[in-house]
């Protein structure tokens, strides 16, 4: 067990107390131990990039936890009526839609490389930014006014998109192997 592998363990082990704080109405805990979160992926990161301390157990790890932790503030944002519904239902499906989608690839013995697109990668950017303005707005006592309806927006759009492309993605692999079989 590596150091960067303690580091993204910590950062899974932080998730339920991070829903805890939010559920409760703790909004400045949340907001740090997001912070926390946030500061321990990158340094998890450099120091596996940096040290080659990388492993395959910590390649696997790292995006288990910030799914972890993406999700279960999205949906502890919206039990407390922070964030709509709708848009939590829809981060949690596209979520949902893409591991099911990669683990049905491998299920029928087409696996399919991982590599997230790159709308991906501007949509998790967008959801942290969403999710870290919301605590800290609520927890550091401070108005967004409209920021916070933009980033909704963006969220909304670059979650759909992301989906659009893992489907087009899919169909692609699918009817690629479909047909050389």
């Amino acid at each position: 067990m590596s150091l960067p592998n303690l580091i993204t363990m910590a950062r899974i082990l932080c998730v339920p107390l991070i829903v805890w704080a939010i559920t409760s109405g703790q909004m400045l805990p949340a907001f740090v131990l997001f912070l926390a979160a946030g500061i321990s992926d990158a340094v998890d990161g450099f120091l596996a990039k940096r040290f080659g301390m990388a492993t395959e157990l910590g390649a696997l790890l790292d995006p288990v936890a910030d799914k972890a932790l993406i999700v279960s503030i999205y949906v502890a944002l919206g039990f407390t009526e922070t964030l709509p519904r709708w848009m939590v239902i829809l981060v949690v499906s596209r979520d949902i839609l893409i591991v099911g989608g990669f683990l049905l690839a491998m299920l029928i013995n087409r696996p399919m490389p991982v590599r997230p697109h790159p709308v991906s990668k501007l949509n998790t950017v967008a959801q942290i930014v969403l999710a870290g303005t919301a605590l800290g707005s609520l927890g550091l006592h401070f108005e967004v006014g409209w920021v916070l309806p933009v980033l909704m927006a963006l969220v909304t759009i670059l979650t759909l998109l992301s989906i659009g492309f893992y489907v087009a993605e899919w169909i692609r692999h699918f009817g690629t192997n479909g047909a050389a079989q």
